[in-house]
């Protein structure tokens, strides 16, 4: 792995609004770098090892959205410690079990190197039990949202696509996404920062809380 030099973060922990350190590494779909997805959001997102059975269910259910991530303009790559050679067995195997093909890059990181340095896994780690990680990028390589979920739990396929689109939205409009927010329902302008609106709402609880129409400016 090679850190980028306009990161600032080599050798600390991924933050939120931060970007994230560059790197180059061999993968099922030949050599990737994190700048070769500028441009475009991205999942980065790590799983413990192949051919264990919770990864094995998240792999078939992302497999399946993919079409749903792209219409988001979201890449996809995953990182494991297991080789290249471990990877494409496991994704055969994905294939000719569940019909999914697995057609986003899968990152062999059998040192632990980018794990280490996305605090994937502690600094002294022997091994990956306790990846599962997912780094929500946006076009400019800032890290925007992540999630941390334990060995024994899968992710959220649908909230994965749920925090590209809601950031997106967020994004585009200025506004902020409420809680159980899909798309088409009502955001939220950001709270104002003068006293004069505040006395000046109808209700007490306008000036921070004021649902806008998905449709609406």
């Amino acid at each position: 792995m090679q850190d980028d030099p306009h990161s600032g973060m080599a050798g600390s922990p991924p933050r939120i609004g931060m970007p994230l350190p560059n790197f180059r590494a061999r993968t099922t779909m030949g050599m990737k770098s994190l700048t070769d997805y500028r441009g475009g959001w991205l999942i980065l997102f790590s799983h413990p090892s192949d051919f264990t059975p919770v990864c094995t269910s998240e792999f078939v259910a992302i497999a399946r959205a993919a079409d749903r991530f792209a219409a988001l303009d979201c890449a996809l790559m995953a990182l494991s410690v297991d080789s290249l050679y471990s990877h494409f067995a496991w994704i055969r195997m994905i294939h000719e079990r569940f019909g999914a093909k697995i057609a986003f890059p899968i990152i062999e990181d059998p040192t632990l190197e980018i794990a280490r340095a996305y605090a994937m896994v502690p600094p002294d780690a022997r091994d990956a039990s306790t990846v599962r990680y997912s780094y929500f990028i946006d076009p400019r390589g800032i890290l925007r949202a992540s999630t941390c979920y334990p060995v024994e739990i899968g992710r959220s396929v649908e909230e994965m696509l749920r925090m590209v689109t809601a950031l997106q939205h967020a994004d585009r409009r200025g506004l902020l996404a409420p809680a159980e927010w899909h798309p088409g329902q009502p955001m939220l302008r950001p709270p104002s920062q003068e006293i004069d609106t505040v006395f000046d709402a109808e209700q007490a609880s306008d000036w921070f809380y004021a649902p806008v129409g998905d449709d609406a400016a």
